[in-house]
Formats: structure tokens, sequence, C-alpha cells
């Protein structure tokens, strides 16, 4: 009769317009709502005796689902790092027989660990034997090449990482407290490596493109 009164078709693309579907209608506005009712308040609100039939009512929507999946904070602890890849190692098989191939940017080195974002020395290198400092020839020579491709790599941080770049030195300085004995991708621990106290931060790109605070560091 409503439907009749207002000049509403019988019928859409979805199929027969009823009183259920209005129901869901309405049920699915509740539920993405600035301030949603929960799945039981709809539940108590639609009279249904179980939630399974409260969820058949209650769709979310793609904005609600979008809005959820940011407020994880899965990218909020994400950043990117450059890579260079060696193209040449890759097309001769030297890649398959085990030489280097990616060469992650530390800023002062390359780390040659193909792992990368699994190390937890990432933050906070202790220079062990898949390090390549910039100011070597070896790292040199890397540089200079003409097939290297440049891409970035996202690499998900930890808390006390995030902690470091967002907080600077200090925290810094925590992180490498906390690694001093935590082997390194290479085996050793830093403590066995002789690291060096300090260390420098990583040239880390946000969500939003811009390089990571150094908070002031050198």
């Amino acid at each position: 009769m409503l439907r009749q009164k207002a000049g509403v078709p019988a019928s859409d693309v979805r199929g027969v317009i009823t009183s259920h579907r209005a129901r869901s209608t309405i049920a699915s506005r509740l539920y993405n709502a600035k301030e949603p009712m929960t799945l039981f308040e709809l539940q108590a609100w639609l009279g249904h005796r179980s939630p399974e039939s409260t969820q058949h009512y209650a769709k979310i929507s793609p904005n609600t689902l979008t809005k959820a999946y940011k407020d994880a904070g899965y990218f909020a602890n994400t950043r990117t790092i450059e890579v260079l890849v060696d193209r040449e190692a890759v097309a001769s098989g030297a890649a398959a027989a085990g030489e280097p191939w990616q060469h992650y940017d530390l800023g002062h080195g390359f780390c040659t660990y193909s792992f990368f974002e699994q190390c937890p020395h990432r933050m906070a290198c202790a220079r062990c034997d898949f390090y390549t400092p910039k100011q070597s020839s070896k790292g040199q020579l890397l540089e200079a090449k003409d097939n290297l491709q440049r891409m970035l790599a996202s690499i998900p941080l930890t808390d006390d990482e995030r902690d470091a770049v967002d907080d600077g030195q200090v925290a810094l300085d925590r992180l490498l407290d906390r690694l001093t004995d935590v082997p390194t991708s290479a085996g050793p621990t830093p403590r066995q490596i002789g690291a060096p106290a300090s260390a420098t931060f990583l040239p880390l790109i946000n969500a939003a493109g811009r390089t990571g605070d150094c908070g002031g560091c050198g």
C-alpha cells in the first residue's frame, strides 16, 4: 500500500520490492551509522530470536568496511625503503647461484639479506656479513652499475621500531640496547660483532610519501 501510494514500482533490478527489503535497508543503515547499533541490539530491535536471522538483514557497507580496515592500523605500522635490484645478476643466473641481487638502501650502506623485512636489526643495522658500506669499493661499484632497477619495498614495523622512527634517537638507542644479544641474519649478535653503540636512521618513507623524520640526527 505504501509503495503504491508513493508511486514506487513493484520491482527493480534486485527483484520484487517487499517489506522485508525495507526492514533490511533500515537495519543496514542502523548497522553502518556513525554510532552504529550492535548486532545484538539490532536483533532485539528487529524482534529476531536468533542473531543468524539478523545477519541476513544487516549488511556492512563498503565505507564501513574501509574505515574498519583503516582503523586496524596496518598501514600505520608500515614504511617503505628503496631497494636496488641487480637485473644483470638475475638475467645471468648469478642470483640463483647465491650472488646478491637485492640491495636494500640503509643510507650509510646496503643490506643484501633477501629477507630484510624479517631481520630484527633492520632499523639498527649491526653491520653483519650481509652489510656493504657505501664508501667501500664494492658499494661504489654497485651504485655505478647501469642495469640497476630502483624499487620501493614495504617494511612492516614493530612498535619499538615505529617509536624509533617517530620519537628520534633516544628511542633508537633503546632499540639498540634491546638487540645487543639478538642474533643477526648472518648469525653473530651485535655484541659478538662489536657493532657501534649508536646507529643512524634508515631513509624510510611513510605512507604519505615523505621521508621519515630523523629527529634531528646527523
